[in-house]
């Protein structure tokens, strides 16, 4: 029995179509952190949780210097964003690379503040960006592994909106 082991070492950093190719250091993309509501009762020998709803979401770029085009953006907090966020997942299994294939991470987000930097003799300037985002979405090989959409009150999960049922109880019927 092998064991396979998956990788991704690198990506690339696209914001409204533009890639950003060695602009930035690094990316932290949001935790989808679910909200729990916890439910106790008479008759109930504890306490259960239940799914109700997601956290807000937060992603953070550090940039490597300064970019005029970037800043711009970065200056508009009324203005969202798309970013893009392409790596390439390897699997290795005995030594051997056995297959790769694209990861792709969606974000629509809106820019939280403005860096103005950090400077440091000798050493280049540090920047990071944070960044609200309202919808995030991950496909491995072109198939969608999760996908919250906060304003369009959507969270599918393998392609199926798991809210389906509870908005079609409130009665809206054009959210597909």
């Amino acid at each position: 029995m092998s064991i396979q082991i998956n990788r991704i070492t690198n990506a690339n950093v696209y914001v409204d179509g533009n890639s950003l190719l060695g602009q930035v250091a690094e990316a932290q993309l949001p935790t989808i952190k679910h909200k729990m509501a916890e439910h106790q009762a008479l008759g109930m020998v504890g306490t259960a949780e239940f799914f109700a709803g997601i956290e807000k979401m937060e992603a953070k770029l550090k940039w490597n210097s300064f970019y005029r085009s970037t800043l711009v953006k970065c200056a508009k907090p009324t203005q969202s964003v798309a970013i893009q966020i392409r790596g390439s997942l390897e699997t290795w299994e005995n030594g051997d690379k056995t297959g790769e294939v694209p990861l792709v991470m969606y974000l629509k987000a809106a820019y939280k503040d403005f860096p103005l930097g950090m400077f440091k003799q000798s050493d280049n300037v540090e920047l990071e960006s944070n960044l609200s985002c309202y919808y995030a979405k991950m496909e491995i090989d072109g198939v969608a592994v999760m996908e919250p959409d906060v304003l369009a009150n959507i969270y599918k999960v393998d392609g199926t909106d798991i809210l389906a049922t509870y908005k079609a109880n409130l009665g809206y019927r054009d959210w597909e």
